[in-house]
Parts: structure tokens; C-alpha cells; sequence
């Protein structure tokens, strides 16, 4: 019971994340981002915000230093919007498994047409 519970609020915390980022976080550092997943502890006192941002290595390191200053905010905020006694500790990471993907597709994609020139 407790594991569907954890489920139902990481996905809470990633719709309201997502929806906090992009129309009330106003630094201009953040860029393009998507919130692709949240992992949150069994009691639910941290969680762990995956994002995937688009642009450059420098980009991406200034929308972490971004989001590390807003922390405070978002967590007040994701506080007033879910009725939880205790607002997670948020912990924001880069999810690299988009650029992963899309390199394997690429490389598969080199394979074929090499195959075809034959």
C-alpha cells in the first residue's frame, strides 16, 4: 500500500514541478526544460528530480546553478499546491537517457545504411 502511495505522489510532485518551472520560475538561465521523472524516498522526505534540458553542456550546468538558488521557492510552492505534513527535499539531476536513446538510434541508423550500400 505504501509503495502505490510513493508512486501517486512523485507523480503529483512531477506535474506540479513541471507546471511551477515553466510558468512561474522566472530566471533566465532556465531554458528549454522537461521534468522526466521523480523518484521519491519510502517516507517520503526527499526526491530525486529528473530533468532533461536542451542546449549545451554550459547551458545545462547554468540551469542546474538555477534551479539549485530556486529550490526554496519551488519547495514552498510545491508545498501550498499538495497537502503533504512535510514537503520533500528536492535534489534536481540531468537524465541523459533522451541523448542515449538518440545516439544508439543514430548508430543503428549507421549500421543500416552501411548495410544497404553493400
Amino acid at each position: 500500500m505504501a509503495k502505490i502511495r510513493v508512486g501517486r505522489v512523485s507523480e503529483q510532485i512531477k506535474k506540479e514541478l513541471s507546471q511551477i518551472i515553466q510558468m512561474e520560475l522566472k530566471d533566465p538561465r532556465i531554458g528549454f526544460i522537461t521534468v522526466t521523472g521523480v523518484e521519491t524516498t519510502s517516507d517520503l522526505s526527499q526526491a530525486k528530480i529528473y530533468l532533461s534540458v536542451l542546449g549545451s553542456e554550459e547551458q545545462k550546468e547554468a540551469t542546474l546553478q538555477a534551479l539549485a538558488r530556486g529550490t526554496g521557492f519551488l519547495r514552498s510552492e510545491l508545498g501550498k499546491r499538495m497537502k503533504l505534513r512535510h514537503t520533500p527535499v528536492l535534489l534536481f539531476k540531468f537524465d541523459s537517457s533522451i541523448e542515449y536513446g538518440s545516439r544508439i538510434e543514430a548508430l543503428l541508423d549507421n549500421i543500416n545504411n552501411g548495410n544497404d550500400a553493400r
